[in-house]
């Protein structure tokens, strides 16, 4: 990281929720793009010999991302880029069987457990590169300068002002920060901004999840539910087995990979009775096994039909998640009372 730094690449503050936006809407673009087609039986747009195929309209709308991205500074279009160039990739990435197969084969079978391999390995990647360290102070200052970019000409919002404030004292007093506290003073207000949609609908997810989990039975049916799914994983595996042949491996994968979730969330049941917080550390571990794993052995099992699993899966790792900080946040509220009295 530090190499990284001495290049000039400090990270984005906002890249993890940016790049999952990017993934979130390539996904739902592969998704709503297959449903649209079936409903209208596969037309194609063209005639005498042509044919326009939508990895067209997709590279259009990733050449528009980067155009957009490399035109402005500053932070205020990345959300908008993220989800321009999420619905070009996911346009280009759903006509895949077409180029890994010599007949041109739009629906070939291993063609959901291809997108869905390449979405989950970028997410990997994502993680690798932001979710592993903490911001060094410096890219922290960086953030804040960014931020400053923005509002040197256009002004700043109370909540731009409150996120390069955060960011600078999260900064420290590292190099630049002095000067970087003067530009921000000097930064006027402005009420109008352009709307940040990603930042709504997260906001607004967040919000939502954190009201299921103050419902004392929603986390436990999140847990049921994790279970039965990890169950019906190994189910689907061993009735797919003898039917599969040569791709038996297939089968085998979802049955361990069904069996390893079904183990950790076990494991979170035992646990969560002595310590609440370790037993939903253990529920979201089997989640992304089976986010991560399972779900790419079910999409190569069943095709699209997989999809109903995946949301199910998205939906309790967020009900999970949530809990967990609350879990925590309640532990930390407890740990200074304590050292208090």
């Amino acid at each position: 990281m530090h190499l990284m730094l001495r290049l000039g690449l400090p990270r984005d503050p906002l890249a993890t929720r940016n790049l999952g936006t990017f993934l979130v809407v390539t996904a739902l673009t592969v998704l709503v793009t297959r449903a649209l087609l079936a409903a209208s039986g596969y037309p194609q747009l063209g005639g005498g010999g042509l044919h326009v195929a939508h990895v067209l309209w997709g590279g259009l709308l990733m050449a528009l991302a980067f155009v957009l991205l490399l035109s402005f500074m500053g932070p205020v279009l990345r959300p908008f880029g993220a989800i321009v160039g999420g619905i070009g990739f996911g346009l280009f990435v759903d006509e895949v069987g077409k180029f890994v197969t010599s007949d041109n084969d739009y629906f070939y079978e291993p063609t959901a457990a291809i997108i869905y391999a390449t979405v989950v390995a970028l997410g990997l990647v994502a993680e690798a590169l932001h979710g592993r360290r903490a911001l060094d102070p410096r890219e922290a200052l960086a953030g804040a300068v960014d931020d400053a970019v923005a509002g040197v000409v256009g002004g700043f919002t109370g909540h731009a002002r409150a996120r390069a404030e955060s960011r600078l004292e999260a900064a420290g007093e590292v190099a630049g920060a002095k000067e970087t506290r003067a530009l921000l003073r000097s930064v006027v207000e402005d009420h109008e901004e352009l709307p940040d949609v990603v930042e709504a609908v997260s906001r607004g997810a967040v919000r939502v999840l954190h009201l299921l989990v103050r419902a004392r039975f929603v986390p436990l049916l999140a847990v049921v539910l994790l279970v039965a799914t990890a169950t019906v994983s190994v189910m689907r595996g061993l009735l797919a087995w003898g039917d599969l042949g040569g791709l038996w491996w297939v089968a085998a994968g979802a049955v361990v990979s069904g069996l390893v979730g079904a183990a950790f969330a076990v494991v979170g049941l035992l646990q969560v009775r002595h310590d609440a917080v370790e037993g939903y550390r253990w529920f979201r571990r089997a989640v992304l096994v089976s986010l991560l794993v399972t779900q790419f052995f079910l999409f190569r099992l069943s095709e699209w039909d997989a999809s109903w699993g995946l949301l199910v899966d998205l939906v309790v790792l967020g009900v999970v998640s949530a809990e967990l900080e609350v879990l925590r946040r309640n532990r930390e509220r407890s740990g200074r009372t304590d050292a208090a009295a």
